[in-house]
């Protein structure tokens, strides 16, 4: 009498258990395919300082280290074993595009400019070109009112103050103690 109640029994668990095993294989490769869809959200990075064309051409042999930090801003690598170098590095890396790197180097001979080693650098129109590629562009808003739309505007009543103020004091109380 448990007999076959135990071979339905070991039937419904050998369907049971195959059927947990095939789903998993299955649920495996469909949240492979979910993952695929949505990617996460990554930050871009940029770091050291931005040299600009305009900033380059700026430079002149000649000029001395404070005239050079003011043009193009303290330098990313100071090397105690080139003090006569000094290096100046951008990387810019955004997701779904190559990273971007940049090097100026400047040598010095004591206190004065001697030799600008660079690389073509983009103008500051090109680099700020470069950070709104690949994104959606809006609707710019209209942020100033035509004529129409400036009569038509209601008038502000002026305000008349009541009382005028008091003048103000022409002598003030001295900030410490008379000495004794």
């Amino acid at each position: 009498m448990f007999d076959p109640y135990r071979r339905s029994v070991r039937f419904i668990m050998l369907v049971a258990s195959s059927t947990g095993l095939l789903a998993c294989g299955s649920l495996d490769s469909a949240s492979n395919r979910i993952v695929g869809l949505v990617t996460p959200y990554k930050v871009d990075i940029v770091q050291g300082n931005f040299v600009s064309k305009e900033q380059a051409t700026l430079l002149k042999p000649g000029a001395t280290r404070a005239q050079v930090r003011d043009i193009l801003g303290t330098p990313l690598l100071m090397s105690i074993f080139h003090a006569d170098q000094w290096d100046y590095v951008f990387t810019f890396q955004r997701q779904g595009l190559p990273s971007q790197l940049r090097k100026l180097t400047v040598s010095f001979k004591g206190d004065v400019l001697d030799r600008i080693d660079t690389e073509p650098m983009p103008s500051e129109a090109d680099f700020v070109a470069s950070l709104d590629s690949g994104r959606q562009s809006r609707k710019v808003p209209v942020l100033e009112l035509s004529e129409e739309s400036l009569k038509q505007l209601p008038v502000p009543a002026k305000k008349v103050d009541p009382k005028p103020l008091a003048p103000l004091p022409t002598s003030y109380p001295p900030l410490e103690p008379a000495p004794r």
